[in-house]
């Protein structure tokens, strides 16, 4: 049934809610950073192993990328769906069974033999996965106090940063004392933690839409668009023919037209156009896009750059690396707290000017340069992104009203992974016009594109929440 013909419906429910009391805030939280955590770092943690797997699962190279990509893939299709789940059918629900599934996944991982095995069961974990960080954001609003939100959102993007850009280095760690199948064993005594924790701590929603019913054809819709969008994009780096590349976005055409019609009919849409039209929210959006754009530039880029310029080793580029995510630790907490004192729109500016400042800084690096001085650059890279982005967060997530967090939470995690598919497949592009040199330029356009959401940010200040 289209939405022109459904009742707009009205919030019932406890709307007077502000958050968990201590302690039950502190185990609360535990249950969705270590669930999001686990999500997050699962898209990077096993591109070490890549070639390993590739061999004993006797696949190509190329052919062994699916196994991050089905994941990647998976995700990006069912967040928004699954964002509208949780909004119908309760946050903690839809935490809990993206637990049960990404466990189930991972285990599946750990036991596979066959490579088309390993495809499938990356595409259950990537299921999820799509649920957890669907409402993740949405519980952090509900576990927090308004007046304490800040917090709880700093701690959140200090998470996701760090799982961001920690994967190689923890999968180094692993892949150093066991075997490959071991980089997903882990995930399960941590998962069965984690839907332990949410089971007991996490609350339902204290809000619902009264006459609001799932919309499948919608999300259906919805699937097909993000899939086939990604899909034609990755299809392009894999040097699929171009009569099949041009089908896939003549298909694109036509089903993306079907579902953005549908949504702009939907009083509750699925891909948030109801929220999109407030002007603070979608700038925060496209602040977020570029951000993390900017961040996978920098995350693929980076690597190359040391072992061709530097000739340094997958030990040492590790190491090196590390001092990004680290210095996040700090920067993260220190941004969530400063939002009620400093408006978050000029907050995440100053942090992605002083990012921006950084991707210039190393897009000029030459072999001359010491490990102080790419230290010092790449710290200074960490810590402007862990200053923007709990700002980013508290600012998307308390503009949307309370009734379509479910739907916010469901945009910033859409936001993020589609700058971070973005900026992937714009370094392969950067590798097929520049060659080696390829991570300096990319580099530079990291700091341009940051650039621009530093500008962005910024006119938020003056933006309007509704």
């Amino acid at each position: 049934m289209d939405g022109k013909n459904e009742p707009r419906g009205h919030v019932t429910g406890n709307l007077e809610w502000d958050g968990l009391h201590r302690p039950r805030i502190y185990y609360a939280m535990a249950a969705i950073l270590s669930g999001l955590f686990l999500t997050v770092i699962d898209g990077t943690i096993c591109n070490v192993a890549l070639p390993t797997i590739a061999r004993q699962l006797e696949v190509s190279s190329s052919d062994s990328i699916w196994i991050v990509n089905a994941f990647q893939l998976v995700i990006i299709m069912a967040l928004l769906p699954s964002s509208t789940a949780g909004e119908l059918f309760g946050f903690r629900r839809i935490y809990l069974l993206g637990m049960v599934l990404f466990t189930v996944g991972s285990l599946c991982c750990a036991l596979s033999g066959t490579f088309s095995a390993l495809v499938l069961s990356r595409m259950l974990q990537g299921v999820g996965a799509a649920l957890v960080m669907s409402v993740n954001g949405s519980l952090v609003r509900l576990i927090y106090p308004r007046r304490h939100l800040g917090k709880g959102v700093g701690l959140n993007a200090t998470v996701v940063a760090l799982a961001s850009v920690a994967g190689p280095a923890l999968s180094g760690l692993i892949l150093s004392v066991a075997s490959w199948p071991w980089l997903f064993a882990v995930n399960i005594p941590l998962g069965v933690l984690a839907f332990s924790l949410g089971y007991k701590f996490l609350p339902g929603n204290p809000t619902r839409v009264e006459g609001r019913r799932y919309d499948m054809p919608s999300a259906v819709l919805n699937a097909l668009t993000f899939g086939l969008f990604f899909g034609c994009f990755e299809a392009f780096s894999h040097e699929v023919p171009w009569h099949w590349i041009v089908g896939g976005l003549a298909l694109l055409s036509v089903v993306g037209v079907v579902f953005v019609r549908r949504q702009l009919r939907q009083a509750y849409p699925i891909l948030p156009f109801d929220l999109l039209r407030i002007p603070v929210f979608s700038l925060s959006v496209l602040t977020s896009v570029l951000s993390f754009s900017s961040q996978m530039l920098a995350m693929v880029a980076l690597p190359f750059m040391f072992h061709l310029t530097f000739g340094m080793n997958a030990g040492e580029t590790g190491m090196l690396m590390m001092s990004w995510p680290l210095v996040i630790i700090v920067a993260g907490p220190l941004a969530g707290s400063l939002v009620g004192r400093i408006h978050p729109g000029l907050l995440g500016g100053v942090g992605l000017l002083m990012m921006s400042m950084g991707c210039f800084l190393l897009s000029d690096v030459d072999a001359s340069e010491g490990y102080g001085g790419l230290v010092a650059r790449l710290m200074l890279c960490g810590f402007g992104f862990g200053l923007f982005q709990s700002p980013n967060n508290h600012l998307l997530l308390s503009s949307a009203p309370s009734y379509r967090s479910g739907g916010a939470s469901g945009m910033q995690s859409t936001a993020r992974l589609m700058g971070q598919t973005l900026g992937a497949a714009l370094v392969a592009l950067l590798f097929y016009l520049y060659g080696d040199t390829a991570p300096h330029v990319a580099m530079l356009l990291a700091g341009g594109l940051t650039l621009c959401g530093s500008i962005v940010s910024t006119t938020r200040i003056r933006a309007s929440r509704g």
